[in-house]
């Protein structure tokens, strides 16, 4: 499952990354989005773009299209 699959308030764990820009995954890398962190999703804009994510003490947001790219695993709330 994708970032982009998940719900309002649903937490997840980071497992990877698809297929994609190289860039961007350097760039999710940068901000924090590295395999094996929990993160929860606070907030998605009413037409699903941008997504509002909390992880390591912050919120973040991020585009569809960066989102889409994010594998993650759900974990029990």
């Amino acid at each position: 499952m994708t970032l982009m699959n998940m719900s309002k308030g649903m937490e997840a764990i980071v497992t990877g990354y698809g297929e994609g820009d190289p860039a961007y995954r350097a760039k999710l890398l940068a901000l924090g989005l590295t395999r094996g962190v929990k993160i929860r999703l606070v907030n998605r804009a009413p037409l699903g773009d941008p997504v509002e994510i909390e992880l390591r003490g912050f919120n973040l947001s991020l585009r569809s299209n960066e989102a889409s790219v994010v594998n993650v695993r759900q974990i029990a709330n």
